[in-house]
């Protein structure tokens, strides 16, 4: 039998790779927010990237004594490559009423979408490696935001970053929330929308600014117990590595289908969890009004 004209005989995965992988740059909300500083070469799960910590220096004053030396033994510390998401499917002759070319990006899109979701809430997770005194509010007496004291609770998230050192020159720090989170900041005077945002550039697909922080939204940033864990942080907090690993089609023997098939590994590591910040809040339902 003649293969079909509609088949993917002319798939080429390094093509459709490229793609992909162009796709999953753009729009994830926290790689907004991570830094990607020790991304080597990923070809299976359970890689390793080896991520070397300096030592803190002590500064002395110089008097009579003699300069004495301290040893200095930086830390290291694996970023291992443990998530590893597939997506598969299978396109029907009969179905493919379009181009192979537009069926193949439109697919793609999905699985870019589909993959930024576990991506988000994968790194969204990382809350919890947030140093205990960079937490406002807590588990067991969350913040009740309301707008009307949404920016004085934010100013204290803030002012934990910059308590800890993590605010310095070229470290502007971001916060993720969700939408019902900002349907409240929307509504603060002190918050400073995107369109008013003067001589600094925020980042992509950032709605403004609240308490010198870059405002992200995500929909991943979900309730755990009627809660919501607000992150605040900088890029220095979170290292993230990834790798489009494969991806193929193939003929399905059983039936006129096309299979294809890829496969996507990452993997983050907080390595300065003081460069993190948390709120822990509370927040109705019904959208502030």
């Amino acid at each position: 039998m003649t293969e079909t004209a509609n088949s993917y005989s002319a798939f080429i995965p390094e093509i459709w790779s490229a793609k992909l992988n162009n796709m999953l740059e753009k729009d994830c909300v926290m790689l907004q927010c991570v830094n990607r500083n020790y991304e080597g070469e990923i070809k299976n799960q359970g890689d390793k990237v080896k991520i070397i910590t300096p030592a803190p220096v002590t500064i002395s004053t110089l008097g009579t004594n003699s300069i004495t030396y301290s040893e200095l033994t930086p830390t290291s510390t694996d970023l291992v490559i443990d998530q590893k998401k597939f997506f598969a499917f299978k396109i029907n002759d009969v179905a493919q009423v379009q181009s192979n070319s537009d069926i193949m990006e439109a697919h793609l899109t999905n699985a870019k979408n589909a993959i930024e979701e576990v991506q988000d809430a994968y790194l969204l997770s990382m809350h919890a490696n947030v140093d205990e005194n960079n937490i406002v509010g807590s588990d067991a007496a969350p913040v009740a935001l309301s707008k009307s004291t949404i920016y004085e609770q934010f100013v204290k998230l803030a002012m934990k970053l910059k308590d800890s050192n993590a605010v310095k020159a070229g470290k502007r720090p971001w916060v993720v929330i969700n939408p019902l989170v900002e349907s409240y900041l929307l509504q603060s005077t002190e918050f400073i929308g995107a369109n008013n945002v003067a001589d600094e550039t925020l980042r992509e697909g950032a709605i403004g600014r609240i308490a010198g922080m870059d405002v992200l939204v995500s929909t991943n940033l979900t309730a755990v117990s009627n809660k919501y864990y607000i992150l605040a942080g900088t890029n220095d907090a979170i290292t993230f590595a990834s790798q489009l690993a494969k991806i193929e089609s193939l003929r399905d023997k059983d039936s006129f289908s096309d299979l294809v098939r890829g496969l996507y590994l990452y993997g983050a590591k907080t390595v300065q969890p003081k460069a993190l910040a948390k709120m822990v809040v509370t927040v109705s339902t019904t959208p502030a009004t």
